[in-house]
């Protein structure tokens, strides 16, 4: 089938001139190829393997050993580099799986292979069909009778137009993985720690759920919601911030261990360590408490290293960090005097504490309770100091709104945190099971709200009911996801883990 040329579009928004010689050129060239009959993006070509089972199965092999070999192989995959010599031309063709070097030549059956490779780009895909051999190098190369276009590609690569600078390799994800093995690398290690903390739980016994996304009331975390309308019902709904609740709903009717690995969204600022929409791991188990899953953490992130890596030690950013089996734990409190240096009155005194942050430049707030305060604190000089795989456990009832309190000190919740490198990985308590007290708990929440504070929960009476039939006690955990993959995969920036992630306008940016 025929196409007629292609029409040079408007420039687009950005900082790219599509009026540039250079993509000038690639419109004429895919005008003329139109021209001369030939598909410009035609749906026929199918390849018979992928370039990784090639070097698999004949990356070892001798020169000698290919004379024998007379199997004709299908490779389609872009057109990555070219090194042309008159009479011959070797290239590079890059599929999902790796790179194989392509020679082309004047041989017989071979001509118009070559001649129209002469008229493609860098960046083009094409197919290709031929038999292997070696070079006097030793490099596996395939030396195919016939090449088709199989895609044009009118934008340039990076290499031949520009550098894509770390801005546009997040905004264009889509070239980033087409320049870049070392991205590649990082969504397919994603991919298999997904895999692997799916694996190890449904071994546990757990059973994934998927619970809704859109909530009539916004719950399982302090944090701002994003608002959305729905039509139909008449009435606003929040994308969900936490399926806490929901999940927490199951163990009341009777699934006693339950998982869901999925989206959630917080209306919170863009760093290397947050984006608006995450992904989080979070779990629940009846009849268990926080200690437990404290031992059932360890071994989860220890198994995950060892499927992902082959290893339970690696380096983050140049720090060693080793999962190995077991992590200190260390009291909130205790964390606060011992790694924070703060003065024990911060720790009863809510004005004490309030003085301290005020010392440590932190963010004040007349709202704010002694737990909060000495939250800010902890952020700021304990966190940091985090490396090491480790549990910080009992942190203060009235930032642990949905945790149990604990027997000895009511003050307390039976709480813990795991940080490393310097960021909280997980977080998880001994859930709270008491319907008058978690309504209790609600109706001070949305007081704090109603003062001002954003992040303040909502009053979910729908939840109390389903506390008022009887949840068994339980304990249950959120481990961030995309934080994980940074660990494993030593990237600095959540957006390094993220496919798409959120950005702000170009506009904002000066392009």
């Amino acid at each position: 089938m025929t196409h007629s040329a292609p029409e040079f579009p408007p420039p687009p928004s950005g900082d790219d001139d599509e009026t540039s010689p250079v993509i000038r050129a690639r419109f004429d060239k895919a005008r003329d190829l139109a021209a001369e009959g030939l598909g410009l993006y035609p749906n026929t070509f199918r390849p018979t393997h992928v370039i990784s089972d090639l070097r698999g199965r004949f990356g070892d092999l001798g020169h000698d050993d290919f004379e024998k070999l007379t199997e004709v192989f299908a490779l389609a995959g872009r057109v990555m580099a070219r090194r042309d010599y008159g009479k011959s031309v070797f290239f590079d063709l890059s599929d999902a799986s790796g790179r194989i070097q392509v020679y082309l030549r004047r041989q017989s059956g071979a001509e118009a292979a070559l001649d129209l490779f002469k008229k493609l780009d860098i960046g083009d895909l094409v197919g290709v069909k031929g038999r292997l051999f070696k070079t006097r190098t030793g490099e596996l190369t395939l030396l195919p009778g016939h090449l088709e276009l199989v895609t044009k590609s009118l934008w340039p690569l990076p290499e031949k137009f520009h550098e894509l600078s770390a801005e546009l390799r997040y905004r264009r994800r889509y070239v980033d993985l087409i320049m870049s093995e070392g991205s590649r690398r990082v969504f397919h290690l994603r991919t298999r720690i997904v895999s692997a903390l799916r694996k190890f739980l449904e071994n546990e016994g757990f059973l994934e759920v998927e619970t809704p996304m859109m909530h009539v009331i916004p719950g399982g975390a302090a944090a701002k919601p994003f608002e959305t309308m729905h039509h139909a019902l008449n009435r606003n709904l929040y994308l969900r911030i936490a399926p806490e609740l929901y999940l927490k709903r199951l163990l009341v009717g009777g699934f006693d261990r339950v998982f869901e690995i999925n989206r959630c969204f917080r209306n919170e600022g863009i760093s290397i360590q947050h984006n608006p929409e995450f992904t989080a791991l979070e779990f629940y188990q009846s009849y268990a408490d926080f200690n437990d899953l404290m031992e059932l953490t360890e071994r989860m992130f220890e198994a995950v290293a060892l499927e992902v890596l082959g290893a339970t030690a690696f380096t983050y950013q140049g720090r060693p960090v080793d999962f190995k089996r077991p992590w200190p734990r260390l009291r909130f409190h205790q964390a606060l005097v011992e790694i924070g240096g703060a003065p024990p009155a911060v720790l009863t005194d809510r004005q004490a504490a309030l003085d301290h942050l005020r010392e440590l430049g932190g963010e004040k707030s007349d709202q704010d309770t002694l737990g909060k305060i000495q939250a800010k604190i902890f952020d700021i000089r304990v966190e940091p100091n985090l490396v090491d795989p480790t549990f910080i456990t009992h942190y203060p009832a009235d930032i642990s709104p949905l945790a149990r309190r604990n027997e000895d000190d009511p003050l307390l919740t039976d709480r813990f945190e795991l940080f490393i490198t310097g960021r909280e990985l997980a977080n998880a308590f001994s859930e709270l099971n008491d319907p008058l007290d978690q309504r209790e708990r609600f109706r001070h929440q949305a007081e704090v709200r109603a003062a001002g504070d954003e992040e303040g929960m909502y009053q979910d009476e729908d939840y109390v009911r389903a506390l008022m039939y009887g949840m068994p006690p339980a304990a249950g955990e959120g481990v961030g996801v995309d934080r994980l993959v940074m660990l494993l995969a030593d990237v600095p920036s959540i957006k390094d883990v993220i496919l798409f992630p959120h950005l702000r306008p170009q506009a904002a940016l000066g392009h």
